[in-house]
């Protein structure tokens, strides 16, 4: 076989029923039936979706004459063998109505998709070259839409080959290529009309596209990442692991998610967290934003080039399970903000804000005290991206704990060594041994490596952090870097506790978490109940505080609820406020290990 590439083309054809129609088309099929299918899952969220539901309609042909394809599983088909050597393509129709960076989405105003979405793979022709014909939809109220994804262009549309015909133009349609399978789902492809703006990062061609209305400030934007994203490339060292970066960016009116890739990120916002002209200061939704980018791009390391053995290679036909993903999340969750803070984003006091909101949202989270890091990780599959009513009970996550975890990693290593040795050194170490190696971290090496780095006995830390369900001594170990740790009631949680979460339907209070151990658990409460009355008086959610601030901890209530459509009564007993936020400040006096660690 002479490894010949693999000829896809994309069109979006049906703007009002949103489908795309993507052919696939294999040189050299397999002589005994050629296998095709479509991943299970995209790398970076780690849960069996299933892309394969999408696809509407699927034939193949050869030439000018179909094949008969057969269906061998839930995202599997086989064409029937040939008789004489031909080229071999298969024919799908996909749907595409997923408004998230993990999907598909096409409309009459735009379209993107994620390659998992769109491209069957060849089976047993994974390594071969890919070349992806991106076409635009007809009619005229298309012809000024553009094209933008960091996959490398190999020559315009229209033209016949490279040499005579040249390069595709910036933001157009034509032919792309990518080196293998593994690259052509990697790289998102965005087209509509968008806003487009540019900027290098330590000599790196960066582009920011954002579609949806919006009144962004594309310079203030620019400006911001630029140097967020040049503080990380000189973090693990230049070059940048990439030659261009695309921002991908969805802008709607409520909404925030972000998705990892090789050489770009695709990003959903909120247009109100977006820069405006004339904005003074740092709004917290803009700081958001930008922590977000900051995260997806801290990704292009550790992730997508730092990977756990368990992804390499990446089984794309079922889950891939790791205990790690505390360490690639929770690393990743650490480091974007205090990229914020070293590359001058943000202020100390920012910093400190944003490190307080991540200790109050795990402190406030009992199941932090009943699953492991390791196993949250592990379980990814099952529950993180299935979160229920019960979820706060039952487990505490991988992201923020994570980075709590993380946390204390770092200044356990710089308080032990004088700050001589930090979290940074094991992060460049592993960018070393496995980012630019390509080997994957087995379960134990990043124990290994810190203990290696530092010379640190750090066994209890990832025994009590990583493998059992204690709470960390943050307020100790915080202490001896001059933060001073307070944990109080919220400003907003002034009244005594229910021990639920609520959330508003209309004008009705509906119980969305019964927290464990809580007033509205021990008298009966549940998930999904609708509050109607307290003591008699009915309740909204204007009115829920305020009748509850009227009591003292250690009142009784009498509490009429709907649980579907049955009325019943309950009689709680009050909590006390719980003492579940926590503030960071600054003691007094100088700190050389904080000036080292934070640049104060």
């Amino acid at each position: 076989m002479k490894n010949e590439p693999i000829h896809y083309t994309v069109v979006p054809a049906h703007p009002a029923a949103h489908r795309f129609e993507v052919r696939c088309t294999v040189a050299e099929p397999a002589r005994d039936g050629q296998r095709f299918a479509l991943p299970a899952w995209i790398p970076g969220s780690y849960l069996i979706r299933d892309f394969a539901r999408h696809i509407v309609s699927i034939r193949a042909e050869s030439g000018g004459k179909p094949v008969a394809l057969e269906k061998i599983d839930k995202h599997t088909w086989q064409a029937a063998s040939l008789k004489q050597p031909a080229a071999l393509t298969v024919v799908i129709e996909v749907y595409a109505w997923d408004l998230s960076v993990r999907g598909a989405h096409f409309d009459e105003t735009h379209a993107f998709f994620n390659g998992t979405s769109v491209f069957l793979r060849v089976i047993d022709q994974e390594n071969s070259p890919c070349l992806v014909d991106i076409r635009p939809p007809k009619g005229k109220r298309f012809k000024d839409w553009r094209v933008a994804t960091a996959m490398p262009p190999l020559r315009a549309a229209g033209e016949k080959n490279s040499k005579n015909g040249g390069k595709a133009k910036p933001l157009g349609f034509g032919l792309y290529r990518a080196e293998n399978y593994d690259e052509l789902i990697d790289h998102p492809v965005e087209m509509g009309h968008f806003s487009h703006a540019t900027f290098d990062a330590c000599g790196v061609p960066h582009e920011v596209v954002i579609t949806g209305r919006h009144d962004c400030d594309m310079s203030r934007l620019t400006h911001d990442l630029k140097r967020i994203c040049e503080w990380q490339i000189r973090f693990f060292g230049e070059p940048a692991p990439m030659s261009r970066y695309v921002f991908l960016v969805t802008a709607v009116g409520d909404g925030y998610g972000g998705l990892e890739h090789r050489a770009s990120t695709a990003l959903l916002c909120s247009r109100n967290d977006l820069p405006y002209a004339g904005m003074t200061g740092l709004p917290e939704g803009y700081r958001t934003f930008l922590g977000l980018c900051s995260h997806e791009y801290f990704h292009t390391w550790n992730v997508k080039r730092i990977k756990p053995a368990a992804f390499t290679p990446y089984d794309l036909d079922r889950e891939n399970y790791t205990t790690l993903l505390w360490a690639f999340e929770g690393f990743t969750s650490y480091y974007d903000d205090l990229a914020l803070l070293r590359s001058g984003a943000i202020e100390l006091k920012d910093w400190l804000e944003l490190m307080a909101k991540t200790i109050s949202n795990v402190q406030r989270t009992p199941g932090r005290l009943r699953q492991t890091l390791a196993e949250s990780s592990f379980d990814a599959w099952s529950n993180f991206y299935r979160q229920d009513e019960n979820t706060p009970n039952a487990g505490g996550g991988y992201y923020a704990k994570g980075a709590l975890f993380v946390l204390a990693l770092d200044l356990t290593l710089r308080s032990k060594t004088d700050g001589r040795i930090s979290l940074d050194d094991v992060m460049r170490t592993l960018w070393e041994r496995h980012g630019k190696t390509g080997i994957g971290v087995g379960e134990d090496d990043i124990h290994a490596i810190a203990e290696a780095c530092s010379g640190v006995n750090l066994k209890r830390l990832f025994t009590e952090g990583v493998s059992g369900t204690r709470d960390l001594p943050l307020k100790k170990l915080l202490a001896t870097f001059g933060i001073e740790l307070a944990r109080e009631t919220a400003p907003t949680a002034k009244a005594p506790s229910l021990g639920v979460k609520t959330g508003s339907d209309a004008n009705e209070v509906k119980l969305a978490n019964v927290f464990d151990d809580g007033a509205a658990q021990a008298a009966g409460l549940s998930a999904g109940d609708i509050l109607l009355a307290i003591d008699g008086l009915r309740v909204t959610p204007a009115t829920l505080d305020k009748l509850l601030a009227r009591h003292q901890p250690g009142d009784s209530l009498r509490i009429h609820a709907f649980r579907r459509d049955e009325l019943m009564e309950f009689t709680v007993r009050l909590d006390p406020p719980s003492e579940d936020s926590a503030r960071l400040a600054l003691a007094d006096g100088p700190n050389t290990l904080r000036k080292q660690w934070l640049g104060d």
